[in-house]
């Protein structure tokens, strides 16, 4: 089993810059795909942003330009920082990973980290 634990959320004024962070922690995994999603009230959740272990990365045509992902394989941590935040950014941020486990057996994996709340307002 892989956890996933997100921080760095909180409340920020438009315009403002918030960075997330999460960290996957267990035992014998590797990690492919390593992305942000969110879901505001009423919505559906959506993708943000995503990037493989190679590096590449696509992100989602409302925050191209304003919102960067990252990772640090060797820390199997990804972030993502948010720049010129606007009210429309608000929403429960989710970390994921995909990859595959090795103990007991080897098995492929996708997990969600429990979300962090993104408030944009003045």
């Amino acid at each position: 089993q892989v956890q996933l634990v997100e921080s760095g959320g909180g409340l920020v004024q438009p315009g403002g810059s918030l960075r997330l962070s999460c960290a996957a922690s267990g035992s014998s995994f590797t990690i492919n795909t390593m992305g942000w999603y969110r879901q505001a009230p009423g919505k559906q959740r959506e993708l943000v942003a995503t990037v493989t272990s190679g590096g590449l990365t696509n992100y989602a045509d409302s925050v191209k330009g304003r919102f960067t992902i990252s990772r640090d394989n060797a820390k199997s941590t990804v972030y993502l920082q948010m720049n010129s935040l606007k009210p429309e950014d608000t929403a429960v941020y989710y970390c994921n990973a995909d990859g595959t486990t090795f103990i007991p057996f080897r098995r492929s994996f996708r997990s969600w980290g429990q979300g962090t709340q993104v408030t944009v307002s003045s």
